[in-house]
């Protein structure tokens, strides 16, 4: 009796697995002919359909780093006067274009008379200094003026020369020219020229103020050599030279891209582990403004990869097929994992169910169309 139970028992396990292997079998071919379609021979030649195998080809892989657009440091003047003064004139405006020596403002102060009233006088004294000391250099040499009084003349003239050196650096400070200061022209004002080309990014103020020389009046910017400061970090850097091509883009516009080319690696590495790579704008526009954010995109590193034409991957459901022709009219949709793509071939990085298979590589969208209508019917 218990030998007959244990014989029964293992009948009803054994039937068990039968039907567990059957349903297992039953859903692979279900999921086998979900992925899989076949054509009529009237519907392949009308599908035009290509096949090909997977190829290799030198793909390049994208780095993608961010910077801001910058001048070098003589290319920004900041515009200061040497004494302080009100401001009389000016027509600067924010963005307007100046040249290099054109009049950008006027300023008054009773302190500019003066220093002109200072040299006149030490240039009145001097003259008379000088010609002092040569009396008594003349006088010492006949035994008719001792050394002393011949060294007190000589001191007069050497301080009233120094005195006179230094009021002229002050009025060029001050851009007032020596040789045009007379008794009839003397000012209360002084001209402040552009000292480069370039376009007025700064303007701090306005008629009638008082500024000091600590104030910067206005800042002017020189945009000939406007460049791309890009941050990358030190584990990319074995990817990039010099005269490496990139394209850059702000955040506003995405499409419009403009062409660069690596100048400048920095030999330094800043706190975050970045290094400054500094890129000339191969076609300089004027909308790029110093100071603006911008994504770079490099291609580097051109390595022998497995391809496919662009076409013959399709995309459903966030996933990535390609069709595997199984005979002349059978296709399967098999699942890939791509990479970069690049002049209308895309990396294929699983090759091994593939490799060496015959592959839908032209309208393998309308595969992909056909299946799923079939799966709707």
């Amino acid at each position: 009796m218990r030998i007959h139970n244990i014989f029964a028992m293992a009948a009803i396990i054994f039937s068990a697995c039968n039907l567990n292997t059957e349903t297992s079998t039953n859903k692979k071919t279900e999921l086998s002919n979900k992925n899989s379609i076949t054509l009529t021979d009237a519907q392949l030649k009308n599908a035009s359909l290509e096949i090909g195998q997977i190829g290799q080809q030198n793909i390049s892989t994208l780095l993608k780093a961010n910077g801001i657009i910058d001048v070098p440091p003589q290319n920004i003047v900041s515009i200061t006067t040497a004494l302080g003064g009100y401001l009389k004139s000016t027509k600067l405006l924010l963005g307007m274009q100046v040249k290099k020596g054109d009049l950008i403002a006027t300023i008054e102060n009773q302190d500019f008379i003066q220093l002109q009233q200072d040299y006149l006088s030490t240039n009145s004294k001097l003259n008379f200094a000088q010609k002092e000391y040569q009396r008594q250099k003349e006088l010492n040499l006949s035994q008719s003026a001792s050394d002393k009084i011949l060294q007190q003349a000589e001191g007069v003239y050497r301080d009233l020369q120094i005195t006179q050196s230094g009021l002229v650096q002050k009025l060029n400070l001050i851009n007032i020219n020596t040789q045009n200061i007379n008794v009839n022209n003397i000012s209360k004002a002084i001209n402040i020229y552009a000292p480069i080309s370039g376009f007025v990014s700064k303007v701090n103020v306005n008629i009638g103020r008082y500024i000091t020389p600590s104030d910067e009046l206005f800042e002017i910017i020189n945009a000939n050599d406007i460049h791309l400061n890009l941050k990358i970090y030190e584990k990319d850097l074995k990817k990039l030279k010099i005269g490496q091509n990139l394209f850059c883009y702000s955040n506003s516009d995405d499409n419009q891209k403009y062409p660069c080319t690596i100048r400048l690696i920095s030999n330094n590495i800043n706190i975050d582990h970045s290094v400054d790579v500094i890129c000339s704008f191969k076609n300089y526009v004027p909308t790029l403004l110093p100071g603006m954010y911008m994504n770079a995109e490099i291609r580097v590193e051109n390595n022998a990869s497995n391809i496919l034409p662009e076409n013959a991957v399709v995309s459903f459901e966030g996933k990535d097929y390609i069709f595997i022709a199984q005979s002349k009219n059978n296709f399967e949709m098999t699942e890939v994992e791509i990479g970069t793509l690049e002049d209308g071939n895309i990396e294929i990085k699983n090759i091994a169910m593939i490799e060496k298979k015959n592959i839908v590589i032209k309208n393998a969208y309308t595969l992909l169309m056909a299946l799923k209508n079939t799966e709707e019917e």
